[in-house]
């Protein structure tokens, strides 16, 4: 017979236990929140009625009945909705009994609302010494900016990111996805679950700053250090090339395109051996990266030669792992590659509009359970929070009829 106390233990969602109250909207907050919602914390939406509802519930052009779209699905998965008009009294002390039941808070709103909407750390500790109250904006909250309005594509301009993206002499342009919002968020998720682990030892919160500017900028990276150190300014490279590696960029194969990246001189000498060219991998010209680098321009004429023998299927089963490649997709191969559906990369969502809405699964993989719900209908947990915070069904239709709610 088991031995009970042998057996072993139900997996628990790594983040169960943890509670957010987020004052968040569109792309970067809800994202950050959006981790922490698959990996089981409790993730509250405030969502203000009044002041406008969320762009992304009204974002189409694929909507999923009132106040409810496909954009807004993607981000906001696993969470709950509390609708609540935070500038009225009764809204602020729920607010406040949120605080306190919270490890912490998160808006992304412009520079200057945290402190109009009393949601720092300054104005919540009183409730919660522990709370940690993250807030993203699109400059930060301590300079001239501090009251402006930004946008991801605005930070890719500004930031230098159109001058690297596209062909030479083609038109700045920017990604394709709003990675900034994308990167702010996961940078916040980061930084706010660092800022619940220390509040947790020490028991005291903080205030924890994430701008859309500092993290388009921290992006730069090597091309930043080239230029800091060497005044070396990094520009757009034909092929969507890297800047020195080289061939690490788009080829022509006899049906497309593919992108090979020879990061390192073994994968080169392997590229060469495997098209059947050692040749080139002897040529002085090609020889070493540096050569590679100075004689770009000709050594892709000779690999567009090479590669148009064959389709970008037949090279990728020629190459097998051993030379880094990988087809050029548009959206739709992406999603139906077998490759990403057998690596369960979609999950199917039980939504009420749509029993089976379809998104894209979270990307972390540490063998605990992930949370499957679709995001919230508009204010759909009202009751089921305000009766875990105290409030009886009188109290809560008082709440609702006046508007609070």
């Amino acid at each position: 017979m088991t031995n009970p106390q042998s057996a072993p233990l139900a997996p628990i969602a790594p983040l169960a236990g943890v509670r957010l109250v987020a004052i968040e909207r569109f792309g970067a907050g809800p994202y950050a929140t959006a981790h922490f919602a698959d990996l089981g914390a409790d993730v509250i939406r405030i969502e203000h009625t009044k002041g406008g509802l969320d762009a992304a519930r009204l974002t189409g052009p694929f909507f999923l009945g009132e106040n409810d779209s496909l954009f807004y699905q993607a981000f906001n998965g696993n969470k709950r909705s509390l609708t609540l008009d935070l500038k009225t009294p009764e809204g602020r002390e729920i607010l406040e009994r949120l605080v306190a039941s919270a490890d912490g808070v998160l808006d992304n709103l412009r520079g200057d609302q945290p402190e109009k909407l009393k949601t720092t750390y300054e104005h919540l500790k009183a409730f919660n010494k522990k709370i940690v109250c993250g807030h993203i904006s699109a400059y930060g909250r301590e300079d001239e900016r501090t009251a402006w309005p930004g946008y991801d594509y605005l930070m890719q301009a500004e930031a230098g990111f159109f001058s690297l993206t596209g062909e030479p002499d083609s038109p700045p342009s920017r990604f394709g996805l709003s990675m900034i919002d994308y990167m702010t968020g996961m940078t916040m998720a980061f930084a706010l679950l660092a800022g619940i682990m220390a509040a947790r030892e020490s028991g005291e919160g903080r205030d924890v700053d994430v701008s859309l500017f500092d993290v388009a900028m921290h992006q730069l990276t090597y091309p930043a250090a080239w230029y800091l150190n060497e005044g070396h300014v990094t520009r757009q490279v034909a092929r969507s090339g890297h800047p020195y590696s080289v061939p690490s960029q788009l080829c022509k194969t006899a049906d497309g395109w593919i992108f090979i990246m020879c990061q390192t001189q073994k994968f080169w000498e392997i590229l060469c051996a495997r098209m059947g060219r050692e040749d080139l991998a002897q040529d002085d010209r090609f020889a070493q990266s540096a050569d590679r680098h100075e004689n770009r321009s000709e050594l892709s004429d000779i690999l567009d030669d090479v590669l148009s023998a064959k389709t970008t299927a037949d090279w990728i089963d020629l190459f097998a792992g051993d030379v880094p490649c990988g087809p050029v997709n548009d959206i739709a191969q992406a999603l139906d590659n077998p490759y990403f559906v057998k690596r369960d990369g979609i999950r199917t969502v039980p939504h009420a509009d749509k029993p089976e809405l379809k998104v894209v699964a979270s990307p972390i993989r540490m063998g605990a359970p992930v949370q499957n719900r679709p995001a919230p209908k508009l204010g759909a947990d009202n009751e089921d929070i305000l009766r875990e915070l105290g409030f009886d069904a009188e109290q809560i239709k008082k709440l609702k009829d006046s508007g609070v709610l």
